[in-house]
């Protein structure tokens, strides 16, 4: 048995995930947190798996390193090893910032049309570096609260053993980010696995069978 942790990326609104789902799954005015990968737990529970889903904590009064804490105190009170832990959109800063802290317990990062950073960037930094200015106005592009705008930094060499997965969604609003992951992906050769899929940048809601499949692959690696 493989235990998945799953990370959300800034906290997708119900009206947007029946938006992209077109279906009227949830009620509007909402926010699903950790429920946004009810659909994905159920499929990896149904293939024998361990799954924690956790709702970060608020981003408007937090901290990026409140949500790193937080995780790694999830995996240290219930001793949870042989992880794949799996970040989506911003995710992607918690789950490297975890790994670097508690890397024995890790065994794949599955990085989903999410953040890559380098020691010392923020998410801001990052979609700054690859965003025009006329982007900035776009539909769903992240106010500058807290936790994206607080610098990760931590020691590559305790990541750079570990297997990772990253998973390009094509059709995202991202992709001039995701790109830059892709070059940095190319650049470093050994040790990734790269996947595109044809998706939204939130594939659990507009492509989840196939999504499903590359999370139940990703223990297979």
């Amino acid at each position: 048995m493989t235990t998945y942790v799953l990370i959300h990326g800034g906290n997708i609104s119900t009206d947007t995930w029946n938006r992209i789902s077109g279906t009227n799954e949830y009620p509007a005015g909402g926010h699903l947190g950790g429920k946004c990968w009810n659909g994905a737990a159920g499929a990896l529970v149904g293939g024998g798996h361990q799954v924690f889903a956790p709702t970060l904590k608020d981003e408007s009064s937090s901290s990026l390193t409140e949500h790193i804490d937080d995780v790694c105190t999830l995996i240290t009170e219930h001793d949870l090893r042989n992880i794949i832990l799996v970040g989506h959109s911003y995710g992607g800063m918690v789950i490297t910032g975890v790994a670097a802290k508690i890397s024995d317990r890790i065994c794949r990062l599955v990085y989903l049309d999410a953040a890559l950073p380098d020691p010392g960037q923020s998410l801001y930094d990052i979609l700054l570096m690859a965003l025009t200015a006329s982007m900035e106005s776009r539909p769903g592009f992240p106010e500058p609260v807290a936790p994206y705008v607080e610098k990760l930094h931590y020691d590559s060499e305790k990541i750079d053993p570990l297997p990772k997965t990253y998973i390009l969604c094509t059709k995202s609003d991202f992709i001039d980010v995701t790109f830059q992951a892709k070059k940095k992906i190319a650049t470093a050769k050994r040790g990734w696995t790269y996947i595109e899929l044809a998706s939204s940048h939130v594939p659990m809601a507009d492509m989840p069978e196939k999504f499903y499949e590359l999370l139940l692959d990703a223990c297979e690696k």
